[in-house]
């Protein structure tokens, strides 16, 4: 069951969120990469895209927390499904946040698929399509203005509706005080995660499709 759903957009620190939740004891956390290093996960996020009915204890079975992509555009449907769990939302520099997703994502899901693609790179590929760019950007990502408009739209959406005793608004570089006032936990004697950058999320999902 989830106690914690992450509502920021993929590249707003989502993976170092990732890493934090699961060091502090919300782990495992679902995240894309999860699509990507386990076959299954196509066919329980592919339902969910094509906008049927699902259980979300199937889909999340075993998981603790969310964040990223494809879950942080069903954050409406996950509050209302585990409406104890404690909501954060990610962001950063709406700027920033369009270059990184742009010459990152963006680009390894607009490159031609591999000859051969394996299943797994077929079902990444196709709830990318569907669940963000199609469904969360309406097939233009690629014009900024537009894109930085609907993620503006997002954040100040679940600002207004989502209860503010509720709601976490961060930013990573913020650390580990206001998460972990936040969820109730003791801040870890360690420095926060920074993981992501964006030469490793373009080497990481290279690698990992090559090995898929």
């Amino acid at each position: 069951m989830l106690e914690v759903i992450g509502a920021g957009f993929g590249r707003t620190g989502t993976l170092s969120m990732k890493a934090a939740l699961e060091r502090l004891g919300f782990g495992p956390c679902h995240h894309m990469l999860e699509l990507v290093e386990n076959s299954a996960q196509g066919d329980l996020w592919m339902p969910v895209a094509r906008g049927e009915d699902v259980d979300w204890d199937v889909v999340f079975e075993g998981y603790r927390s969310c964040v990223d992509w494809p879950s942080a555009g069903y954050w409406r449907e996950l509050s209302a499904a585990y409406p104890d769990a404690k909501m954060i939302l990610t962001v950063r520099d709406p700027g920033k946040w369009w270059e990184s997703v742009h010459d990152s994502i963006y680009q390894f899901t607009r490159r031609p698929a591999p000859p051969d693609p394996s299943g797994v790179y077929r079902s990444v590929r196709a709830i990318a399509d569907k669940a963000v760019w199609e469904d969360t950007f309406g097939g233009r990502f690629a014009d900024r203005a537009h894109a930085i408009g609907v993620f503006e739209e997002h954040t100040e959406t679940v600002r207004r509706e989502i209860p503010a005793e509720r709601l976490l608004v961060f930013e990573v570089a913020q650390g580990w005080e206001p998460l972990c006032s936040f969820l109730g936990v003791p801040v870890p004697d360690e420095e926060f995660p920074r993981l992501n950058d964006r030469a490793a999320i373009n080497a990481m999902m290279m690698e990992r499709f090559d090995q898929a």
